[in-house]
């Protein structure tokens, strides 16, 4: 998984084979076209943090982030 990002974090573009690269190598401005994503830790689209979860904001910032 891209390192910039929170190993609890998912989508379903992950569990499609022909769409897990867009997950894998996303960077940029390219975080935002991800989708709906979700937290694996809490199961929602919360985080343990109690802020929201997407791909532009499970970064290392976060006290909940995971490598």
């Amino acid at each position: 998984m891209n390192s910039n990002l929170c190993k609890n974090l998912r989508t379903k573009k992950m569990y499609i084979p022909a769409q897990a690269h867009e997950v894998l190598s996303a960077s940029g401005e390219q975080l935002g076209d991800i989708g709906h994503c979700w937290c694996n830790r809490t199961m929602s689209e919360v985080g343990p943090d109690d802020r929201q979860v997407s791909a532009p904001l499970c970064r290392k910032d976060r006290s909940c982030f995971e490598e």
